[in-house]
C-alpha cells in the first residue's frame, strides 16, 4: 500500500461521501434510507456556508482513491464540532483514525476554538476508544431510535 495523504474536501467529494456513509451505515448498523440524505444536507450546508478560517474538511487518499474523511465545523460559541469521521473498512488498522483526528483537532485549536464536541453511537467502539485515547470525555449517553434502528447515542467533548 502506498502513503496516505490528506487533502482538503471539495464539493466534488460529496457524492462519494454520501454514498459511502449511506452504504456502510446500512450494511454495518442497519440504518434506513434517511441517513444518506442527512449526510448530503450536512455537506450542502458546509459547501454553501463554511468559513474557511474556522471550518474545514479533509479527504484521506491512498493509491488515488478516497478512503476516509473528517470535518471541523462551528458549534456552540467557542466550540467546534467534529463531523463526518469515516474510514472505509479496507483502510482501517493503518493509523488513519489517528491522522484524521489529529488533523481536525489541530485545525480547531489553530482556528481559536476552546473546545470540541461530537455526536456518535455506542456501537462505534473503535472510534469511541480513539476519542478516549485522545482525551475526549463522554458527557451524555442515552437510548434513541434513529435512522430506523435502536441506538445508544453519545455526546463527547474535549477542551483544546
Amino acid at each position: 500500500m502506498s502513503e496516505i495523504i490528506l487533502r482538503p474536501y471539495t464539493p466534488d467529494d460529496a457524492a462519494w461521501l454520501v454514498e459511502r456513509h449511506a452504504d456502510l451505515y446500512a450494511r454495518d448498523e442497519g440504518f434506513d434510507g434517511t441517513f444518506g440524505p442527512l449526510v448530503a444536507g450536512l455537506l450542502a450546508d458546509f459547501s454553501a456556508h463554511a468559513d474557511p478560517e474556522r471550518e474545514a474538511g479533509w479527504i484521506a487518499m491512498q493509491d488515488g482513491a478516497p478512503i476516509g474523511s473528517i470535518f471541523c465545523v462551528s458549534g456552540s460559541p467557542g466550540s467546534a464540532k467534529l463531523r463526518l469521521f469515516l474510514i472505509v473498512p479496507e483502510a482501517r488498522g493503518q493509523g488513519l483514525g489517528h491522522m484524521l483526528l489529529d488533523q481536525c483537532m489541530s485545525f480547531a485549536g489553530d482556528a481559536g476554538y476552546r473546545r470540541m464536541e461530537l455526536w456518535t453511537h455506542e456501537s462505534h467502539r473503535a472510534a469511541c476508544a480513539l476519542y478516549a485515547k485522545f482525551g475526549w470525555r463522554l458527557v451524555d449517553s442515552h437510548p434513541v431510535t434513529s435512522f430506523g434502528v435502536d441506538l445508544i447515542e453519545q455526546s463527547w467533548e474535549i477542551d483544546l
